[in-house]
C-alpha cells in the first residue's frame, strides 16, 4: 500500500484534497449520534444497548481513517471540529426547546401530551447527558487518535488490523466508561447502566471488527488519491492544539 507513497511527518502545511469530506463525514456522525441516538435504549434478541451503537462507531472508523491517511494532527483538528459542532448542535436544541411556544402551533396532540411537550421530549435532552456525550467524545476519540498514531510509529507502518482493533478497544472504552456512568448515574439501576454500557462496548468493537475491510479500503483509496503516508514521529501529542 505504501510503496509509492510519499513518507511525510510534517501535515501542517499540506494540502489535502480529500480531508475536508472525511471531517465532514465525521462531524455529521458525531452530531447525529448525540442528538438522536443518545438517550434511547433498545433491545434486539435480547440484547439491551444504547440505540446510538448502531451509528455512532462509525466515528471511530473515520477516526481511524483520518489519523492512518492524514496523521494526528489533522485528525486532531476534525476531534475538535466535531466536538464544537456537537456542542453548538446540544445549545441550539436546548435553546429552541426554551423558546415559548405560539399558541397556534403547541396544539394538544392527544392524551396530555402538547406538539411543544413532544419537541422537548425529541429535542431537549437534559444538560447533563448532553454534557456527558460530549465529554465522552471528546475523551475517546482523543484517545483513539493517540493510539492508532503511537502504534503506528512503532509499527513502521505495519499490522494495520491490530492497529485499529487495537485503538478501538481503548477509545470505545473510554467512551463508554464515561458517558453513561456521567449521563445516568442515580437515574438508571446501577445494574442497567453497566448491562448497556457492557454491551454498548462488545458491539462497538464488533462494528470495528466487522467494518475493518471496509477501513482498508477507504485507507487505500485515500492513500494513493493524496499520495502520502504520514508518520507522526515529531508531533506533538497534546489534545489542546488545533495545528
Amino acid at each position: 500500500m505504501t510503496a509509492s507513497l510519499n513518507k511525510v511527518t510534517d501535515t501542517s502545511t499540506r494540502h489535502f484534497r480529500f480531508f475536508d469530506f472525511v471531517l465532514a463525514a465525521t462531524c455529521i456522525l458525531i452530531v447525529c449520534s448525540n442528538i438522536i441516538g443518545a438517550g434511547k435504549v433498545a433491545e434486539i434478541a435480547g440484547f439491551t444497548f444504547g440505540a446510538g451503537v448502531i451509528f455512532f462507531p462509525l466515528s471511530y472508523v473515520l477516526g481511524d481513517v483520518l489519523t492512518e491517511v492524514y496523521g494526528y494532527q489533522r485528525a486532531r483538528r476534525a476531534i475538535w471540529a466535531g466536538f464544537f459542532a456537537a456542542g453548538f448542535a446540544a445549545f441550539m436544541a436546548w435553546f429552541i426547546t426554551e423558546m415559548p411556544p405560539a399558541p397556534g402551533w403547541n396544539e394538544n396532540l392527544g392524551g396530555g401530551l402538547s406538539r411543544q411537550d413532544s419537541f422537548a421530549m425529541n429535542f431537549g435532552q437534559a444538560p447533563r447527558i448532553v454534557l456527558a456525550s460530549v465529554l465522552a467524545i471528546w475523551l475517546g476519540e482523543f484517545a483513539n487518535a493517540f493510539v492508532m498514531a503511537k502504534m503506528k510509529v512503532l509499527s513502521k507502518g505495519k499490522a494495520l488490523y491490530q492497529r485499529t482493533i487495537g485503538s478501538t478497544i481503548v477509545g470505545q472504552a473510554v467512551d463508554s466508561a464515561v458517558f453513561y456512568p456521567v449521563a445516568f448515574w442515580g437515574i438508571w439501576s446501577t445494574e442497567l447502566i453497566f448491562t448497556v454500557m457492557a454491551t454498548n462496548y462488545a458491539l462497538k468493537v464488533l462494528w470495528e471488527v466487522l467494518l475493518t475491510p471496509v477501513t482498508y479500503k477507504v485507507i487505500a483509496v485515500l492513500k494513493r488519491a493524496e499520495g502520502v503516508d504520514v508518520y507522526d514521529e515529531h508531533t506533538n501529542f497534546t489534545p489542546f492544539s488545533i495545528k
